[in-house]
């Protein structure tokens, strides 16, 4: 396995460091990813109350990412509103639901469908004028607020060190499941002037890129 989000949760290994079966990898452990996002978010807009976690519903993976971020907007003391959507016949309507919550801001979580349709998201966030968190460049590239989450190509290229060990007698059950080390944080300007958010200079020092 190369980019699972939570593989504990999803049942596909016992545990990180003891895998137990024919099954290991790299993973990039999204329920952690959202804690993260959040206290982000916090530096960005000290004023944010309310946060909306936005996924697809039909991902059990998405599931347990946005459960595990909405635990820990409320450990912060914010409100949270999980707006989940199942297709993209769907998108419409859940946009609506995030609108009536009313918002600061809003967390996209990472899986096919998001990503598909990234654009529509960030014009829908931008057009209503709301803060918006993505995991990748390539949603903050199409108008999103910000990204932030850990390094894929540095996760995928690991996963070719697992194959190496098991071509040369390694078991997958001996092999701890590694989590990422690096993560990845961009920033729109361009978004961020036209929604009036000023960055502070101490979130632009850690950018890896800001998109003009």
């Amino acid at each position: 396995m190369v980019l699972p989000g939570d593989p504990v949760g999803a049942g596909l290994v016992k545990s990180l460091a003891n895998p137990g079966a024919n099954i290991t990898g790299t993973s990039i452990m999204s329920t952690d990813i959202g804690g993260k996002q959040l206290q982000l978010f916090k530096e960005i807009i000290p004023t944010m109350e309310r946060v909306v976690i936005f996924g697809n519903s039909k991902n059990a993976a998405v599931v347990l990412s946005m459960e595990a971020t909405e635990a820990a907007a409320r450990s912060m003391g914010l409100q949270v509103y999980l707006v989940s959507v199942s297709s993209s016949d769907r998108l419409e309507n859940s946009f609506d639901e995030v609108v009536n919550a009313k918002p600061d801001g809003v967390i996209v979580v990472l899986d096919s469908l998001t990503f598909d349709h990234r654009e529509r998201i960030a014009e829908f966030a931008l057009r209503n004028g709301l803060a918006s968190m993505f995991h990748r460049r390539e949603y903050v590239e199409n108008g999103g607020l910000v990204g932030f989450g850990p390094d894929s190509n540095a996760i995928s290229r690991r996963a070719a060190v697992y194959v190496d060990k098991i071509f040369k007698g390694a078991k997958p059950a001996d092999l701890p499941v590694e989590q990422p080390t690096h993560f990845e944080l961009f920033i729109n300007m361009k978004t961020a002037k036209a929604l009036g958010i000023t960055i502070p200079p101490a979130v632009l020092a850690r950018a890896d890129e800001v998109i003009e």
